[in-house]
């Protein structure tokens, strides 16, 4: 089953989102069939545990050094993404840490483990356990009694995952290589800046976090074409999101003819109609990818300036070619021009 999710982005310029598809995680038991559809099973994912986060002190009872043994008693500790929702079957990290902290100031972990549900034998007294879920993670404290029954734990992570994907002018595929994200906070700090939670996504792969709007960067290339939107995710669900660059990969070649051969040890500057330099390169024909707008190439070689004005539109993929009939003004013609007046003068 898949659900319709609309996302508020907020973006540069005239970029647009798209509509998206979600997909819902099982909500219990009773659906095994959604099990083997789990969105989540999809896609590679990026999983590195969160910090420990800080906890508040408390009394404890302390545990005795032996973790095993014939006064432990078993634990059994299951999560879900959700408040009523099924239980998680692979991707998590679970930890268990002693109430005492050791002498560098850091809580001691007791035990540790991977997958899904987790089981572990303890000896009476009260513990923290974390489990993570990629960037998302929750935390709680327990108490291993001597005798009674000790019910199993069930923690909610209220968590989701979204992957991200990017497509230039309408619908032209950007190839992954040249795509890269990043994740911040959707809260802007004092300082204006936002803090970053992941960086470097690559496209189609799941960024487990915690529900919630988080801010996302799309870089395609390396010059300026960049783009900004705001993306909600929600527990329990998987979003995938497609972001729109207005963009182009475009090819410089300085020819002495139009489909000419490109001369080689050709400096290159890419100025922006207002006169800023945004890219500065050397080749024959270098290749890179401009926002869409209007820009001037500037081609030095053998000590003259050659130069070309072009437009970049959102998902034309094309070749500049400047050329040799196409010259600028010269370094030192002017002064050159004014000392042959004076003279005659």
């Amino acid at each position: 089953m898949a659900l319709a999710v609309f996302l508020v982005f907020s973006v540069t310029g005239s970029a647009h989102a798209q509509t998206v598809q979600t997909g819902i995680l099982p909500e219990g038991p009773a659906q095994p069939e959604a099990v083997q559809t789990d969105p989540f099973k999809s896609f590679p994912s990026i999983s590195t545990p969160p910090k420990m986060p800080k906890l508040n002190s408390f009394s404890p009872i302390v545990p005795s050094q032996a973790t095993q043994g014939p006064t432990t008693r078993d634990v059994r500790l299951d999560a879900l993404l959700k408040d009523k929702g099924g239980v998680v079957e692979q991707g998590l990290t679970w930890r268990v840490f002693s109430p005492i902290p050791g002498s560098d100031g850091k809580l001691p972990l007791v035990a540790t483990s991977q997958g899904g549900s987790a089981a572990f034998q303890l000896v009476p007294g009260e513990y923290f356990v974390n489990v993570a879920f990629g960037r998302a993670g929750a935390t709680r404290k327990i108490r291993v009694a001597e005798t009674g029954a000790f019910e199993r734990q069930v923690l909610v992570l209220d968590a989701g995952g979204v992957t991200l994907n990017a497509v230039s002018g309408a619908d032209v595929r950007i190839p992954q290589a040249e795509l890269s994200f990043s994740i911040f906070s959707s809260d802007v700090k004092e300082d204006g800046e936002r803090a970053l939670v992941v960086a470097d996504v690559k496209p189609n792969t799941v960024v487990r976090l915690n529900s919630g709007t988080y801010h996302v960067v799309s870089n395609y290339g390396s010059v300026n074409a960049v783009i900004r939107a705001d993306i909600q995710v929600e527990a329990g669900k998987l979003t995938e999101a497609t972001i729109q660059h207005r963009a182009a990969k475009l090819t410089l070649k300085l020819v002495a003819e139009p489909g000419g051969e490109a001369i080689a040890d050709t400096a290159w500057s890419i100025l922006t109609a207002s006169g800023d330099v945004v890219s500065e390169s050397v080749g024959a024909f270098p290749t890179l990818v401009l926002a869409e707008g209007d820009y001037s190439a500037v081609a030095r070689n053998n000590e003259k300036i050659y130069q070309r004005d072009f437009t970049v539109t959102a998902g034309v993929n094309a070749e500049v070619e400047v050329l040799l009939s196409n010259t600028a003004a010269q370094p030192g013609a002017q002064g050159e021009s004014a000392a042959a007046a004076n003279a005659q003068d």
